[in-house]
């Protein structure tokens, strides 16, 4: 609750500088207006079906691309010789900002879900892989010789071995890469994508509604927060033998 102190006393600055006239622009509003608009959008149902299309766009991005990014990171782990091998293109790859795929995902998928899943799943693919590559390659070597003794295939060694000791690295990358998934998808949506969150803040820009782009910006930041602390949640219920490890 005490973290609520500063936001409840800026809302609170904001308004009253707004309500006594001191700033005047068509291109600001105050919080009460601010949510006014929201509580409109909430009830025509234009805010939970922009709402719909970015999480979707979002977590089937995060799920492609954080689970490609696993698999291959726990490949790159336990084989060095694949690691080296695939070393050069990750790092010529992953440099590339994913919003410069937008050109090259509309040729492909046009507008829609294709596009914008494809632009999120290229972004959440490179901190699941480079992390779940680091933690899989700081598994101490002699459980892997145990593994080895034990003549485990390479899904056995995955499953019984690594994984147990990665978990944790592994919800770090995969709340790491749900925070980019939901920055990726809303400015594809801003950029090119004509749905969503993202779609809905430019529009409400250019019919000067600040109000209700106010509205649609405070909702990315809270969606943020509560795909994080769901995460975090599961996390601590679900693993917390690993925490305590």
């Amino acid at each position: 609750m005490r973290g609520l102190v500063l936001p409840v006393l800026l809302f609170a600055l904001w308004q009253v500088i707004g309500m006594s006239g001191v700033v005047q622009s068509d291109a600001m509003s105050y919080p009460s207006e601010i949510a006014r608009a929201g509580v409109s959008a909430v009830v025509d149902g234009s805010i939970l079906k922009a709402t719909q299309q970015t999480v979707t766009t979002a977590l089937v991005g995060l799920f492609i691309g954080g689970g490609l990014g696993i698999v291959l990171g726990s490949w790159f782990g336990l084989s060095r010789r694949a690691g080296r091998l695939a070393q050069t293109s990750v790092e010529v790859l992953r440099p590339i900002p994913s919003v410069a795929l937008i050109p090259l995902a509309m040729l492909t998928f046009g507008y829609g879900y294709g596009m914008g899943i494809s632009v999120v799943a290229f972004a959440c693919l490179w901190p699941t892989l480079i992390i779940t590559q680091s933690a899989v390659s700081q598994v101490p070597r002699e459980l892997l010789e145990v593994a080895d003794g034990l003549e485990l295939n390479w899904l056995q060694r995955l499953t019984y071995i690594v994984m147990p000791k990665i978990v944790p690295s592994l919800f770090t990358a995969i709340r790491l890469a749900a925070g980019v998934a939901l920055i990726v998808a809303v400015t594809a949506e801003i950029t090119a994508n004509p749905i969503g969150l993202g779609y809905a803040l430019v529009v409400a820009q250019e019919t000067l509604h600040p109000d209700r782009m106010f509205a649609y910006l405070i909702w990315v930041g809270l969606l943020g927060w509560l795909l994080n602390a769901g995460l975090v949640t599961m996390q601590r219920r679900l693993f917390v033998r690993w925490d305590n490890a």
